[in-house]
């Protein structure tokens, strides 16, 4: 009878185990999958906060108006028989020594100048038209170029362009394109292109044309135009000669390739007497005050010492 009670009691013993060991189980279980369940939870925030960041910046992208050649009528007007400034830059950052690098301050300050004196920024389709055809533009037109492709035309430069609604141009070395850190990407590029930016070409290796024979200008001009016009879906049509060099047979090549305007370093307002290939910019360097900046663009005849 003992031996029965003891048996009994082992029993219940075990079955008491059993219920607890039960328990255990399911409250881990439970344990786990509360944490499980919270952490996808989490998960499906943070992948939600990233899908409105990304469709934020989407519409904002999309918010911006495409390159378009505008009409200009009305008063104020000039025609091709006139000239135009078109500035050009080199890299917008500061470093000590260097005057083809315009602090992004003193860029901002030329810029606002341009905004509170009512100069309208052209595109290059627009000046083409302009020169080419003698569409009309308004007198206080202004060109704004970048040449090289510095990663600090995105980085300085852009953000100011954006700030004061105004079209500018880069000409892009296509060969530093993802290839060297100081020099904008692919991606880069992109959204520049996106926001009314245009990019153009500089060669592939930053190339002096006078220099290489008219196979080799073939080559470079080709490559970069197909490069080009590959990343952005758009077609290339205008060229920055790499030092300003070119010669004839670079002339005969742009053509040949389906460039339809050119520019040099040549200093002084663009006009059409100089050539749709050969045309003049003006130079801007760290080095000139505000004083300077106001008189190459006000003045068609100023003297420049400095290309």
């Amino acid at each position: 009878m003992e031996r029965s009670d003891n048996m009994k009691n082992k029993n219940i013993k075990d079955l008491i185990a059993l219920v607890l060991l039960i328990f255990f189980i399911i409250g881990v279980h439970s344990v786990y999958k509360t944490k499980l369940v919270s952490s996808n939870d989490q998960k499906k925030v943070d992948n939600k906060s990233n899908v409105k960041f990304d469709k934020k910046n989407q519409t904002n992208i999309k918010k911006v108006s495409p390159v378009k050649d505008r009409e200009f009528t009305g008063n104020n007007l000039k025609y091709n028989s006139e000239s135009i400034p078109i500035l050009y830059y080199h890299s917008i950052d500061y470093e000590k020594g260097n005057e083809l690098r315009v602090p992004k301050g003193k860029f901002r300050e030329q810029m606002k100048y341009l905004k509170d004196n009512g100069y309208t920024t052209l595109t290059l389709n627009e000046l083409y038209n302009f020169l080419a055809y003698n569409k009309p533009v308004p007198n206080k037109s202004v060109v704004i170029t970048l040449d090289d492709g510095y990663k600090d035309n995105y980085e300085n430069a852009f953000p100011v362009l954006k700030e004061f609604g105004f079209k500018a141009t880069v000409f892009m070395i296509t060969s530093s394109i993802n290839n060297e850190k100081d020099f904008l990407t692919s991606s880069e590029l992109k959204q520049m292109d996106s926001y009314g930016m245009d990019i153009e070409s500089h060669t592939v290796n930053h190339d002096k044309l006078d220099r290489l024979t008219y196979d080799k200008q073939i080559q470079t001009l080709k490559d970069s135009k197909e490069f080009l016009e590959k990343l952005l879906n758009k077609k290339i049509k205008y060229i920055a000669y790499p030092y300003g060099k070119w010669n004839e047979s670079a002339i005969k090549a742009l053509k040949t390739e389906g460039y339809s305007m050119a520019f040099t370093t040549a200093g002084g307002w663009a006009n059409k007497d100089q050539g749709i290939y050969t045309l003049h910019r003006v130079y801007v360097s760290e080095k000139y005050g505000m004083n300077e900046f106001k008189r190459r663009l006000t003045n068609s005849n100023y003297e420049n010492t400095n290309k």
